[in-house]
This record gives C-alpha cells, structure tokens and sequence, in this order.
C-alpha cells in the first residue's frame, strides 16, 4: 500500500468516528431523519474533502481536533448535496456508494429533510468555538463555505448543470459548470483546513489555485468513468451524462482530449504547491489519486 494511499484511508476512519459523534442515533420521530442522515453520510465514500482539509492545515501544524471539524463540515455539505442529487426531481439515482439512496431506503421527504439538516450541522460545527478559539477565524471559514454551498457554488454548478440539459455550451461554460457545481467544495476543503491552520493570504491564494485545478480534474475524471466504469465498481448507475446529454468535457473533446486535459491539470495543481516543500505531499498524492482513481 502506497504512503498516500495509508494516509486517506486513516484520515477517512477519524472522519468516519468524528460523523458518528456528531450524528448520534436518538429514539422517537426524530430518531427517523437522523437514520438518514447517518444512511446518507456513514460507511462511504473516500473522504476526499475532509482529507485535503486536513492535510492542508497539516501544514500549518494546525491541532487535527480543529481541521477534522473542518473535514466533516464540508463532508456534511457534500453528503446532503449527494442525497438531494439522487431525488427523482435531480438525477432520479437509485443507487449511491453501492447500496439504495437515501430515498429509496426512507422516502423523498425524510430525504429532503435528512439533506437540510445535514446542511445546516455543518455550520454549526463551524461556530463552535472548539473549531478554533478566535471568532474571527470561525466565522472566514463559515463565510467560505457558505459561498462554496451556495448560488455562487455548488447550487449554482447544479443549476447550470439542469440548464445545460437543453443547451450546448462551450469551453468556458462547461468550465464553469464543473468548477462550481464540483470545484467549490473542493477549493474550500483546501482553504477551510488552510484558514484553520492560520495561512497568509499568500498561501491561502496558492492553495485555492491547487484547488481549483484538482477540482476540475476531479470532475472530468467522473466524467470519464460515468462512461467506462461499470455500476459495481462504481457503486452509482452509470452512463447517465450520455442518456441525459449533460454537458461535459468528452463530449466537447472526446475521451482522449478530456483524459489529457484532466492529466495537464493535475501537474499545474501540484505545481501551485512548490512553496510549502514536503509538508504539501500529500496534498501532492491528492492530485494523482485524483487522476489515477477508478471509483
């Protein structure tokens, strides 16, 4: 097993323990939703997000009890998109992680509510006070990820990403499509675990270009295996881009032109790191993990 490979699959497991204390099983009506919470973010998934959180403020010797709380805020944000997507009114998936969605194990409603509530506990992660002891601090990093979640991130990316089911975009639009419908969350783990670690704005703009171009890799990559992967491996349905005519990089430069484009971005993403030496090493395994994965 490869050092990075070691690297994220423990980062995933203090992940994993961190959500199960933040998500409690509880008795009564209430303890329905929180099931899909914990059906919807529990047991999956690779815990990128958290991970490069993590490991960006790693290299500021940030304390992990702050970055991890970082890490699943945004896991939490991503977990609720995930749940949202699979509804019949999205992407209509009946498989995500390689068992039912949330709403084929529950029902439309507890899922809808099971993403909200997701949402909102990530912002009430970052608020406490143990995410880091100055205010000041706590509330960049919620301000960032407010605009990552939101119109002018992730929400927007999937709001452009219905549109561009009856439009067909160029370069640009198709770059912005997956740099705010993927990108956003992506570029706030980076800068989230940077902020929390204490970053300049120096290094805080380097980590965001990292971001942003593994972001996009991240995509295309997706992109590539919703067409050559098959469901198992995957653990989602597959071939839906190509049945819906979603705008994507393979169908703007084919399979080889998308594979090159993700290949060039990971090596600029890396370079964007140079100023932090060995301490961005893993930040670096990141980007060809990116690249390299098959699920």
């Amino acid at each position: 097993m490869s050092a990075f490979k070691k690297n994220i699959q423990e980062t995933a497991v203090l992940v994993e323990t961190a959500l199960e204390d933040f998500l409690p099983t509880q008795e009564g009506p209430l303890g329905r939703v929180v099931d899909a919470m914990r059906w919807g973010s529990l047991d999956g998934g690779k815990r990128l997000r958290p991970f490069l959180a993590i490991a960006a403020a790693d290299i500021f010797d940030c304390p992990r009890e702050r970055s991890i709380r970082v890490g699943c805020a945004v896991e939490m944000i991503h977990c609720y998109s995930l749940i949202h997507d699979d509804l019949p009114a999205m992407d209509n998936s009946d498989l995500r992680r390689g068992r039912p969605s949330v709403h084929k194990k529950f029902d439309d409603a507890t899922a809808i509510l099971a993403g909200d509530a997701l949402l909102t506990q990530a912002f009430e992660i970052l608020a406490d006070d143990a995410t880091h002891p100055d205010g000041a601090v706590r509330c960049a990093v919620a301000l960032e990820l407010a605009r990552a979640s939101g119109k002018a991130g992730m929400v927007g990316g999937q709001m452009i990403d219905i549109y561009a089911e009856q439009k067909d975009f160029d370069l640009a639009g198709v770059t912005q499509l997956q740099r705010l419908k993927t990108g956003a969350l992506i570029r706030f783990s980076t800068i989230g675990g940077g902020l929390v670690g204490g970053a300049s704005k120096e290094e805080t703009a380097l980590l965001a270009a990292y971001a942003e171009d593994l972001g996009l890799a991240f995509q295309i990559v997706d992109d590539i295996l919703d067409e050559t992967a098959d469901a198992e491996t995957l653990g989602k349905p597959v071939g839906q881009d190509t049945e819906m005519d979603k705008a994507t990089f393979i169908k703007l430069f084919g399979m080889d032109g998308a594979r090159s484009k993700a290949e060039q971005l990971v090596i600029t993403a890396k370079a964007h790191l140079d100023r932090f030496g060995d301490a961005a090493e893993p930040l670096r395994g990141a980007a060809d993990f990116v690249f390299e994965r098959k699920n």
